[in-house]
C-alpha cells in the first residue's frame, strides 16, 4: 500500500478541512471544503483533486466546495439527506457502503446520522474523518434526544466496529483515536459504552 499524506487546513468557523492525498500518484481528496476556498486550494497545490466530499451539509463544511471545484475539477459529494435539508447539490449523492478510490486508496463512505440527517464519516485504511460525529471528548451541538440516540446508534453500529487504533479527524478541534475517546469521552461512559 502506498503512502497516505494528511494536511489539516484551519477555516473559518473553527471548521477542519482535510487534504487527503496518495504520495505516489498526487490524486487527492477534500473533505469540509469549508471558506475561504483559497485556504484549501492553497494547500493542495501540485495535487490532483478527484473528490471533494463533505460530511454533512452545515455551511462551514460546505462553502467552499463549488469554488474548490470550480478550480480543481473534483467531483463532489455529500449524502442525499442533508442535499435535500439544507438545499445543496453535488454531483454525486453519497449512501452508506460507497467507495471511491484515490490512488491506491479507497474512501469507504459510513452513513452515521444524528448530528445531520445525512451525516458521513470516511474511512481511509486506518483513518476515519468523522465530522462532527465524534469530537475530541465530545460530540457535535447540542440537539434533540431523538437525535442523539440516532447518534449513538450510529457510533455504536459503525464507527465501533473499526480497529481502537483508527485514528479520527473531526470537523472541529484536535485530533483523537477510537480507543481514546471509548477510554475518556463522557458520552461514552453515559451511553455504557466499552472498549
Amino acid at each position: 500500500m502506498g503512502k497516505l499524506s494528511i494536511v489539516k487546513v484551519k477555516l473559518d468557523r473553527e471548521v477542519n478541512c482535510y487534504i487527503v492525498s496518495d504520495a505516489a500518484s498526487k490524486e487527492a481528496v477534500v473533505i469540509d471544503p469549508g471558506q475561504p476556498a483559497e485556504k484549501i486550494l492553497e494547500q493542495a497545490a501540485g495535487l490532483t483533486i478527484k473528490y471533494i466530499l463533505a460530511t454533512h451539509g452545515h455551511p462551514g463544511h460546505v462553502g467552499g466546495k463549488d469554488d474548490v471545484k470550480a478550480v480543481t475539477g473534483g467531483e463532489t459529494g455529500l449524502h442525499s439527506a442533508d442535499a435535500k435539508q439544507f438545499l445543496r447539490s453535488a454531483d454525486r449523492y453519497l449512501i452508506d457502503g460507497d467507495e471511491l478510490d484515490f490512488g491506491e486508496f479507497k474512501v469507504h463512505v459510513l452513513h452515521t446520522p444524528g448530528h445531520t440527517p445525512g451525516s458521513v464519516c470516511f474511512v481511509i485504511a486506518n483513518h476515519a474523518f468523522v465530522g462532527d460525529t465524534i469530537l475530541a471528548g465530545g460530540i457535535g451541538r447540542q440537539m434533540p434526544e431523538t437525535d442523539l440516540r440516532r447518534q449513538m446508534m450510529s457510533i455504536g453500529t459503525k464507527l465501533l466496529r473499526l480497529p481502537p487504533s483508527t485514528a479520527l479527524y473531526p470537523g472541529h478541534g484536535p485530533a483523537t483515536s477510537l480507543e481514546r475517546e471509548l477510554a475518556q469521552n463522557p458520552i461514552f461512559r453515559s451511553a455504557g459504552a466499552r472498549a
